[in-house]
């Protein structure tokens, strides 16, 4: 029996448990197995994709200046392209996560609509068995790994090694102590694979270990490698790798609104960067640079300690801040170093533009709802129109992209802007393009139509005015 056989068993068990309302797409339909063709440079590439969390769109040296500097990351932008008009899935973690390892719309599935999905979830997760990106490479030839932080869903009845992954070391949930690695007080939630473990350190550091290891393991091996390195940092709780002090001050209690300071936000993410710096030294060792793809981005936007400029809001909200974050892509073998665009994308692109990359058929029965990026960082001269939908429970918040022109709603409150002439987001134009503005509402409905409702107990986090002085008029959500 072969490997994607037993999870497409074990998905059609899981649906039978959770009911088929939690995931659309599929129904009946037998998964059809992805076929392969050699990518056009011969051997497929090497993939490492690399995630922060709750990144800022100017928090790298390269869209930014921060009061620190992000070499290893400049060094990806430098060598590769720049991609400044990238967005996230959603303004938090797990649905982005959930878009993509999907490739899809996250509100298609119930774990998406989870914002994010909360430790208390109990039974939400990513439905074991589907077609995801690492199953659809494994089924191309690739070797698979996840290093870092999962938040799809508890194991054992979720985990990366039920979705595609050959391999996981991280955490299991959205958030940890970096030195004593738990989410709660005498919560473990480190693993190895399935198992739980209990390694000493700084949690970014262990990660790039085992980065490291896989990519000197992996070297050897005639397979091409697909690698997600999805750092925790710099999520709160606000700890560099010399706050160990801080971490027992706290006491496992990490939820932290009254630790950190800009400072301490950049040691945290020097520190990440520092870690892609080894992974990209040990792709140099073993002669890997020139066929490996490697891309850093974020899961959404900032929150408290962020720079987010030229934008505003942050996390947990559609503005721009919460969605725009930072991309970079290198291939040398494919793309010209130093180049740069501003060709819209979405995390959902991920997923079919490795697979175009990989040379593989993307799963017809489970359809992305993305684009392959291939022809823009390959030719960044070339453009496409996009028109993209977001949605967020906490305020009722609606966004619709269309071109340069996005619609907006928060609570009782509606705006049309033009994003790349107004990316602050000041200038309403809803009532001299009424219209447009009309168009774009219409269109943003048409499409909730087609995806999940909201749970009424789903959670959904927000800033609000009793931790966020800036958030002073909000109040605190009851969800």
């Amino acid at each position: 029996m072969t490997r994607f056989v037993q999870r497409r068993r074990a998905f059609l068990s899981t649906v039978a448990g959770i009911g088929l309302g939690g995931i659309t797409g599929l129904g009946s339909r037998a998964m059809a197995r992805s076929t392969s063709r050699p990518a056009e440079s011969g051997k497929a590439p090497n993939i490492i994709f690399i995630l922060a969390d709750d990144l800022g769109y100017a928090d790298v040296s390269c869209f930014g200046t921060p009061g620190f500097t992000t070499p290893s990351i400049d060094r990806i932008a430098h060598e590769g392209i720049k991609l400044t008009r990238a967005y996230a899935n959603s303004a938090v973690c797990s649905a982005t996560r959930t878009a993509l390892i999907t490739g899809r719309y996250q509100d298609r599935i119930a774990c998406g609509l989870e914002e994010p999905i909360a430790s208390s979830s109990g039974k939400v997760g990513l439905p074991p068995g589907l077609p995801t990106l690492p199953e659809q490479l494994h089924r191309a030839g690739y070797e698979t790994a996840l290093v870092g932080k999962w938040h799809l869903g508890n194991p054992p009845e979720f985990g990366p090694l039920k979705s595609g992954y050959d391999h996981f070391y991280g955490i299991s949930g959205g958030a940890a102590d970096y030195f004593t690695h738990q989410g709660k007080p005498g919560e473990d939630q480190f693993y190895r694979d399935d198992h739980l473990i209990h390694d000493h350190g700084y949690l970014t550091r262990l990660l790039g270990d085992e980065a490291v290891r896989l990519v000197d393991s992996f070297a050897g091996r005639a397979a091409p490698f697909f690698l997600s390195l999805h750092f925790n940092a710099p999520h709160w709780p606000w700890e560099g790798p010399e706050d160990e002090a801080e971490s027992k001050r706290l006491k496992g209690k990490i939820f932290d609104y009254d630790g950190g300071t800009q400072k301490t936000y950049g040691r945290m993410v020097r520190a990440m960067d520092d870690q892609i710096g080894r992974v990209l030294a040990a792709l140099d060792s073993h002669h890997l640079t020139e066929n490996t793809i490697v891309v850093f981005t974020s899961d959404n936007g900032g929150e408290r300690f962020s720079d987010i400029w030229p934008f505003t809001g942050m996390k947990g909200e559609l503005l721009e801040g919460g969605l725009r974050v930072p991309a970079v892509l290198r291939w040398p073998a494919r793309v010209t170093a130093g180049s740069e665009s501003d060709q819209t994308l979405i995390t959902m692109d991920w997923l079919p533009s490795f697979l175009a990359a990989a040379g593989a058929t993307p799963d017809a029965t489970f359809p992305s709802d993305g684009t392959s990026l291939l022809p823009f960082v390959l030719d960044p001269s070339k453009r496409q129109s996009r028109s993209l939908f977001w949605r967020y429970k906490i305020h009722d918040q609606h966004a619709h992209l269309d071109g340069d022109y996005k619609y907006l709603k928060i609570g009782d409150n509606e705006f049309l802007f033009d994003v790349v002439s107004d990316p602050r987001e000041r200038a309403n134009l809803k009532d001299r393009k009424p219209e447009l503005f009309a168009r774009l509402k219409k269109e943003w409905a048409a499409w909730n139509a087609t995806m999940l409702p909201f749970p009424k107990g789903s959670y959904s986090w927000g800033a609000d005015g009793p931790h966020f002085a800036d958030h002073y008029g909000v109040p605190k959500s009851d969800d």
